[in-house]
């Protein structure tokens, strides 16, 4: 195994339980995704359904399945919800969220954020750890699954000590299997579109520390989500570090703020610039207007 490598921690993905009511009819023990029966409730269960399944496509079937809800229901649900816009019938028995549900998912991630407090932040992040290169990464969906940089701080240094053209620089910054800012997006995707992801061939300009075993990779991704930040050895350019912590809004991954920092660093200066990632990351969701707290993790 090559130096820097995690093990499998055994952390397992939660899914949503398809819950059954008994023959009393008695409520399901899990009430925070199954109690009540209105039909509101059924067309958020059915809408649900469609983003723990990942993958584009379902049948009636198995998003029955997911929501725990009976054929006839869902295939109601469906039907009203193609002439809102909120589905879309892309073959007979199969389904897919319609535009309608991406407005809601656009309007929902354009908070009113005030652009000069976050470059502040990004800015301290650089000074608390002592210089380096600050990168605020937000998820896109566009096509595939890629991360794009909403903001940077780079202070003195030039894109170029990347030792990459800018193209080069473009394509494996985009990439999420790549680096601790690509793996702490990846770690919190669905399953169907991590495998997406990591079907995907690794640019010609990486690190040398880059990921390439397959079961070691996933191994990282579960020890991401135990202990909330990534660290990356020389996986995006040779001779730059990379520390990073997703931004999460209820468990969703809005994207990932990144510290690169030159090679060669002791522990405890490590163990700062985690800590620094770790603190900016949780200002960075206060500035997004995303409350709740941020994994905390341990560092080990």
């Amino acid at each position: 195994m090559r130096p820097g490598a995690v093990h499998q921690s055994g952390v397992t993905r939660s899914h949503f339980a398809a819950s059954r009511q008994n023959k009393h009819n008695n409520p399901p023990a899990n009430t925070s995704h199954t109690a009540g029966t209105s039909h509101a409730e059924r067309v958020f269960r059915v809408q649900h359904a469609f983003t723990q399944l990942g993958g584009e496509v379902h049948g009636l079937a198995e998003l029955a399945r997911a929501s725990s809800l009976d054929d006839s229901t869902v295939y109601r649900i469906l039907r009203s919800g193609i002439q809102q816009g909120a589905f879309v019938q892309v073959s007979r028995g199969r389904y897919r969220l319609g535009p309608a549900a991406a407005r809601l998912g656009t309007q929902a991630l354009t908070p009113r954020l005030d652009h000069d407090a976050l470059s502040d932040c990004l800015e301290q992040l650089r000074l608390t750890a002592e210089g380096g290169m600050v990168f605020l990464y937000g998820l896109t969906n566009l096509g595939h699954p890629q991360r794009h940089c909403i903001d940077m701080a780079v202070g003195p240094h030039d894109l170029t000590e990347l030792g990459m053209s800018p193209r080069e620089i473009m394509r494996v910054n985009r990439s999420l299997r790549i680096g601790a800012s690509g793996r702490s997006i990846l770690a919190h995707l669905s399953d169907t579109l991590q495998h997406r992801v990591l079907a995907e061939p690794l640019p010609p300009a990486v690190g040398p520390g880059v990921y390439r075993d397959r079961n070691q990779l996933l191994a990282s991704l579960a020890e991401i989500r135990v202990k909330g930040y990534a660290i990356g050895l020389q996986e995006c350019a040779r001779g730059w570090d990379s520390f990073a912590a997703p931004v999460l809004w209820d468990g969703t991954v809005l994207g990932s703020l990144v510290l690169l920092k030159p090679v060669h660093l002791p522990a405890a200066s490590r163990d700062r610039c985690v800590l620094a990632v770790k603190s900016a990351t949780a200002e960075v969701s206060r500035l997004m207007g995303v409350l709740e707290p941020q994994p905390r993790g341990r560092i080990a």
